[in-house]
Formats: structure tokens, C-alpha cells, sequence
């Protein structure tokens, strides 16, 4: 790594023949007056105007850090974005009477714009562990393939070359696949009949709530008496009124309107005890 030693302190002769035979990038400006005068003040708006000249010095240098990770999947205005985060956390944090500024910028703003890949940019959350696996499955890859003509290695071979387990691969084989999502609407199929990945996905159904709660009425209804059984046949199945249900028993509209309500409250009180107890259907141990 190119090290900026402008910003040492002055009176180290050592340091000075070393920043003398160094070169320096173009972007690593001398700012150790700017830094020596900040750490003098408080905080307040002379303090920031300076920190704000800081920054401005520096960006450019956050810039070419940024750009070191184009083409992984982020715009490189968001990559310069996080990198001049982790510039304004470097200047915040920098003690001058350590040594120059830009080692100490360098590993700062790269791990911030690593953590932003690794926190920020997967679509679903994803273990720590995963993502580790992951890298290190993708930089072996491409280190035994760096030769023309080379064969897709196999999990053998990227566990022989990582040290890792074949497992652990097939892991970090599977988290490069799954570093972004598929849209529901991909389309799946390109002929005239297409279909897209959501025509594929199953819906609930309510038709199975009705089924679990006729089985589990079964029982209580068999244990009705059988006039009672019979008006709620005629009731819900024949979809008789109340008035007809009593002229054909010969009893009141009144009288059929409480053996329904009385007999619907005997085989849900039925069913409910049956689900307390952790029983299904039919009397069964869920």
C-alpha cells in the first residue's frame, strides 16, 4: 500500500526519508496543520468548518477506495456515499501525534464500505458465518480459474484449496446464488403461454379450515339426540326455514329456534374441549 507520511510529525527524520522515497498519490494532501489546528478546538463552528475542509481534502481519496469495488453489485455513487462515511469517521477518530493520516483512513474506509456488502446489500439476512463462507468459496473459485482454459473447479477442490469442509462449500456455493432475490414476476417461460415465478406459488385455501371443522363436529353430532340431528340436517343441509322445520315436526318456531341453538352450543363446547386437550379430529391425539 502507497502510505501518505505527509501528515507526520515534523522532527523525525526517519519518517521524513521515508515519505521522500515514497510516492505519493495525488489524492493524499498535506493536512497535518488542518488536523494539529482541529484537535486545538472545541466544538463549535470553527471546528466544524475545519473538519469540513478535511473532508473535502480527502474525498477524493474515498472516491478511488470506492472504486476498487465497482461491478459487485452496488452503483459506485453508493459505494463513494458509504466510502465518504467511513472518511468522516477516520477524521473524527484521527489522532495526529500517532502518524500520517492516511494509514489510518485507508483500513477505515474500506472496512466501512465491506460492512455496507456485507449488512446491507443481501436481499434476506443471511448468518455472519454464511457470508464468510461465501467469500472465501468465492475467492477460491477465482483463484483456480485464473489460468486460460482452466475447468470449473469442483467442491473438492475449492475444499482442498480453502481447507474447508465440502459441506461448508456447498454452503458458500448455495449464499452466491442467493446474494439477490428473483422478482415474482420473472418470466419463467418465453413462449406464448409464459408464466411468471408467482403463477407457480400455492394460495391458502379456506376450504381446508372447513374441512378440519366438519371432522371435528362429527363426533359431537353422532352424539345428538336424533330429532336434534334432524333439525339441523333440515336446517343447514336442506336449507329449510325454522317456520317449515316446526309444521313438518309439529312443534312451535320457537321450540325449533332453541333445539338449534342448543345443540350447535353441546357440539362446539365438544370440539373446543377436544382442542384444549390436544386432540384432533375424531377424538385423536394431535
Amino acid at each position: 500500500m502507497l502510505i501518505d507520511m505527509s501528515t507526520s510529525r515534523p522532527g523525525t527524520p526517519g519518517q521524513q526519508t521515508s515519505s521522500n522515497n515514497r510516492r505519493r498519490h495525488d489524492d493524499a494532501p498535506d493536512t497535518a496543520a488542518l488536523f494539529a489546528r482541529m484537535a486545538e478546538l472545541e466544538d463549535g463552528p470553527e471546528r466544524d468548518a475545519v473538519r469540513d475542509e478535511l473532508v473535502t481534502a480527502w474525498l477524493p481519496m474515498a472516491h478511488r477506495i470506492a472504486g476498487r469495488f465497482r461491478d459487485r453489485g452496488e452503483s459506485v455513487e453508493d459505494l463513494r456515499q458509504v466510502a465518504a462515511l467511513g472518511l468522516v469517521k477516520a477524521i473524527d477518530r484521527f489522532e495526529p501525534e500517532r502518524g500520517a493520516f492516511e494509514s489510518y483512513a485507508v483500513p477505515t474506509i474500506t472496512g466501512e464500505v465491506k460492512r455496507h456488502f456485507r449488512d446491507r446489500m443481501w436481499a434476506l439476512r443471511v448468518p455472519r458465518r454464511v457470508q464468510e463462507l461465501r467469500n472465501k468459496v468465492r475467492v477460491a473459485r477465482r483463484e483456480l480459474t485464473q489460468s486460460p482454459g482452466s475447468p470449473e473447479p469442483s467442491a473438492a477442490d475449492i475444499a482442498a484449496h480453502t481447507g474447508l469442509t465440502e459441506d461448508e462449500v456447498a454452503t458458500g456455493m448455495e449464499a452466491l446464488e442467493s446474494f439477490s432475490t428473483l422478482s415474482l414476476d420473472a418470466e419463467l417461460s418465453a413462449g406464448d403461454d409464459g408464466y411468471s415465478l408467482v403463477d407457480t406459488l400455492g394460495a391458502s385455501d379456506s376450504s381446508y379450515d372447513t374441512v378440519v371443522d366438519r371432522e371435528s363436529a362429527k363426533e359431537g353430532l353422532r352424539r345428538l339426540p336424533e330429532r336434534e340431528r334432524a333439525i339441523l340436517y333440515m336446517r343447514f343441509f336442506e336449507d329449510m326455514t325454522q317456520s317449515r322445520i316446526a309444521d313438518q315436526l309439529g312443534i312451535s318456531q320457537m321450540h325449533v329456534s332453541r333445539l338449534i341453538s342448543r345443540s350447535c352450543a353441546r357440539v362446539r363446547a365438544e370440539v373446543m374441549g377436544q382442542r384444549a386437550n390436544g386432540r384432533g379430529p375424531g377424538g385423536r391425539v394431535a
